[in-house]
C-alpha cells in the first residue's frame, strides 16, 4: 500500500484498493513519516483532542476577554440561550456554534488551542467533532479517527492550495476548516471516503470567495462569527453528503478553484485590515482606539 497521496483522487484510490477508511490511511501515513508506532500516533492525536475539549470548556464556563477587548463572553450567551429557550437552529447546531466561538475567544485571550488548520479557524473542527461525538454518544476513539480524517483533508488542501488567510482569504482558513470538519463528521458517522470528500467539497464551495478582513488586524472580529458560520457549514455539508448528495465539482477541482480565487483576491482583502469590514468607518474607529490605548499603556509603563 502506498504510504502517501497527493490529492483526493489518490486518497480515494488507496482507501478503495485496501478497504480502508480515510483515518486509517492517514494514521499509517503518519506512522511511516514519523517512524512512530500506531499507539504513539494515536496518543499524540488524543492530546490534541483533549486540548480542544479544554478550550471549549474554558470558553463556555469562564469569563474571557480578548486582549483588545473586542470579543469575549458571546459563547456563554449562546449557550445560555440554547439551554433555556427553543432556538431557531436547534440545540445541536447552537451547541456546535457556541463551542466554536468559545475556542476563538480562548485563542484571542492568549489561551491554549489547537490551530487546526490555523488559529483563526481553530473553533470549527473542535466545535463540530466534539458536539457530534457527544450527540451521537461516540467514544474518544471515534472522535480521534474523525481528527485523522480531517487531517487528511487539510493535508491535501495545504499541498495543492493554501489554508492561509494572508494568501487565500478567509475561504482558505474557515473554508478549509469546515471542509476538514465535514469530512470528519462523515467518517465518524460511518460514511464512505467518497462521501467524506463530497462533504468537504460542499463546505468549501459554500463560502468560496470569502475575504479575510480582520478589524485592527486582530484575529478576533469577524473571525469568531465566521467560525460560527463555518461549523454550521460543516454540519450541513456532512448531512447532505450522508444523504447521498454529491458535489457536482470533484474535491480536487474545488480545492484548485479555491486557490485560484484566493490568488485573484486583492491584497486589501487578505488579512491586511485594509479592506472589507476593517475599512468601514466603525472598523477604522475601533483600530484607532485600540492602537491609541496601546500607545497610552506603553507611556504609563515607561
Amino acid at each position: 500500500m502506498s504510504k502517501d497521496f497527493r490529492n483526493g483522487t489518490e486518497l480515494i484510490q488507496i482507501c478503495n484498493a485496501n478497504s480502508k477508511k480515510i483515518s486509517e490511511v492517514m494514521i499509517e501515513r503518519e506512522m511511516y513519516l514519523s517512524g512512530k508506532t500506531r499507539d504513539e500516533v494515536i496518543e499524540a492525536m488524543k492530546d490534541s483532542l483533549k486540548t480542544m475539549k479544554d478550550a471549549i470548556e474554558k470558553g463556555l464556563t469562564k469569563d474571557i476577554k480578548s486582549v483588545s477587548g473586542l470579543i469575549g463572553g458571546d459563547a456563554k450567551k449562546l449557550k445560555s440561550r440554547y439551554e433555556t429557550t427553543k432556538t431557531v437552529c436547534g440545540k445541536q447546531v447552537n451547541k456546535a456554534v457556541a463551542s466554536a466561538m468559545a475556542v476563538l475567544e480562548v485563542n484571542a485571550s492568549m489561551g491554549l488551542i489547537v490551530a487546526a488548520p490555523t488559529a483563526g479557524a481553530s473553533g470549527i473542527l473542535p466545535g463540530a467533532i466534539i458536539t457530534v461525538g457527544e450527540n451521537f454518544k461516540l467514544g474518544e476513539e471515534e472522535m480521534i479517527h474523525g481528527l485523522f480524517a480531517a487531517g487528511a483533508v487539510g493535508y491535501i488542501i495545504t499541498k495543492n492550495a493554501t489554508v492561509s488567510g494572508a494568501e487565500g482569504g478567509c475561504q482558505a482558513e474557515t473554508g478549509s476548516a469546515a471542509a476538514m470538519a465535514a469530512a470528519a463528521i462523515v467518517e465518524m458517522l460511518g460514511g464512505t471516503p467518497e462521501e467524506a470528500l463530497h462533504a468537504a467539497s460542499m463546505a468549501i464551495k459554500n463560502i468560496l470567495g470569502m475575504v479575510c478582513d480582520p478589524i485592527a488586524g486582530l484575529v478576533e472580529a469577524p473571525c469568531m462569527k465566521r467560525n460560527a458560520i463555518g461549523v454550521a457549514n460543516a454540519l450541513i455539508s456532512a448531512d447532505m453528503a450522508l444523504a447521498g448528495i454529491k458535489s457536482i465539482i470533484p474535491f480536487d477541482e474545488v480545492v484548485e478553484a479555491m486557490y485560484k480565487v484566493g490568488r485573484a483576491l486583492p491584497c486589501s482583502l487578505k488579512e491586511t485590515a485594509q479592506g472589507g469590514l476593517a475599512a468601514t468607518p466603525t472598523g477604522i474607529r475601533i483600530q484607532k482606539e485600540i492602537f491609541e490605548k496601546i500607545e497610552s499603556d506603553k507611556t504609563v509603563t515607561k
